[in-house]
């Protein structure tokens, strides 16, 4: 008993190591290549085509993995493509939100709050420089109105102080002619008591 043992031992090694090789063979062709030798391999009746039905099972078994495996993978790739549009579609939303900001930056950078109103640099630049403008200008004319002021003053003052100096020799010559009239009165009266 232990010679058969031995015997059949070794040559039942074989065997396995042979299938093995066979199916790690056969997995490692291509479904149509697994095809075509299954139809090479099988025997023709009339014209119909025998095929062993392990041969048959095992391009089954390998059709099924294939598509399960191809399966699989089109779910991965699916949920990957899923996960792929919406960090796409977050992305977009990022950039919508940051052009957004820097619209808004470019703005505040570009322009000046005028009492609480974003305006800006030129539109600020032209305000206050026509402000300046104008107050140059009303400046301008109220120097020129205290100019001419001042020389109207001026004439005025020389015309009083000429007037004061009429009215002081008119004053003079008034007293004078008063007191000569005074005299006079007085001498006429001093003739009359004489007389």
């Amino acid at each position: 008993m232990k010679k058969i043992i031995f015997l059949t031992l070794p040559l039942f090694l074989f065997t396995l190591n042979i299938t093995a090789q066979d199916t790690i063979q056969v997995k490692k062709n291509t479904l149509n290549e697994q095809m075509t030798d299954a139809f090479d391999k099988s025997n023709s009746y009339q014209e119909y085509k025998v095929v062993k039905k392990t041969q048959l099972a095992t391009l089954k078994r390998n059709i099924l993995d294939s598509v399960s495996s191809l399966e699989k993978k089109i779910s991965s790739q699916d949920s990957e493509l899923k996960q792929q549009k919406s960090e796409i579609d977050s992305l977009r939303q990022n950039l919508k939100n940051t052009q957004q900001s820097l619209t808004t930056s470019k703005e505040k950078e570009d322009g000046i709050a005028i009492f609480g109103i974003l305006t800006s640099k030129t539109t600020y630049n032209a305000i206050m420089w026509s402000i300046i403008a104008l107050l140059l200008l009303f400046g301008g004319f109220l120097f020129y109105r205290f100019l001419n002021s001042t020389k109207i003053t001026n004439a005025a003052e020389l015309k009083m102080v000429e007037m004061e100096m009429e009215l002081e020799d008119y004053r003079r010559n008034s007293l004078e002619r008063e007191q000569k009239l005074r005299r006079k009165l007085q001498d006429e009266i001093n003739k009359n008591r004489k007389a």
